[in-house]
C-alpha cells in the first residue's frame, strides 16, 4: 500500500512538473537516432519513455502480486489438506484407542467376575465342611480367653 502511494506520488510530480514546463517538454530539437537526426520534441519523448517504464513497472507489480496469492492459496489448500489428515489419523489413534480400552475393561470385568464367582465357590465349600463337621461334631473345641485378658 505504501509503495502504491509513493509512486502515485512520484507519478504526479512528473506530472506536474511536466505541466509547469509544458513550453520546454514540447520545444522541437534535433534527434540523433544513430543513423539518421530527426527534429522532435525531446521532452514528449521522455514522458512517454517514463510513462512506459511506469506502465511496465506497475504490469510487473501485478503480476508479482499475483503469483504471490497464487503460491498463498495453494499453500492454503495444502495446509488444509494436511490438517484433514492430521485429524482423520487423530481420530483413527482414537478409535483403536477406545477399542482397545473397551477389550481391556471387559477382559477385566470377565477376570473380576471369574474371581468373585471363584471366591464364593470357596468360601461356599469351606461353608459347607464348616456345616458338615458340625453336623458330625468334629469341631475343635473353641477355647476362650479368660474375662480382662487381651
Amino acid at each position: 500500500m505504501l509503495r502504491s502511494l509513493l509512486l502515485l506520488a512520484v507519478v504526479g510530480l512528473v506530472g506536474l512538473f511536466a505541466a509547469l514546463n509544458w513550453p520546454a517538454f514540447s520545444a522541437i530539437t534535433p534527434l540523433s537516432l544513430g543513423v539518421a537526426t530527426v527534429q522532435a520534441p525531446l521532452g514528449i519523448i521522455m514522458l512517454g519513455v517514463v510513462g512506459c517504464v511506469v506502465l511496465l513497472f506497475t504490469v510487473w507489480a501485478v503480476s508479482m502480486q499475483a503469483r504471490a496469492i497464487g503460491e498463498m492459496r495453494r499453500q492454503t489448500r495444502e495446509l488444509q489438506a494436511q490438517r484433514e489428515l492430521a485429524d482423520k489419523a487423530e481420530a483413527s489413534r482414537f478409535t483403536e484407542l477406545r477399542s482397545f480400552l473397551g477389550e481391556r475393561i471387559d477382559r477385566l470385568q470377565a477376570d473380576t467376575q471369574r474371581g468373585l464367582e471363584h471366591n464364593a465357590n470357596t468360601i461356599g465349600a469351606v461353608v459347607a465342611e464348616l456345616e458338615d463337621r458340625l453336623e458330625r461334631g468334629h469341631l475343635p473345641a473353641i477355647e476362650r480367653a479368660p474375662p480382662g485378658r487381651g
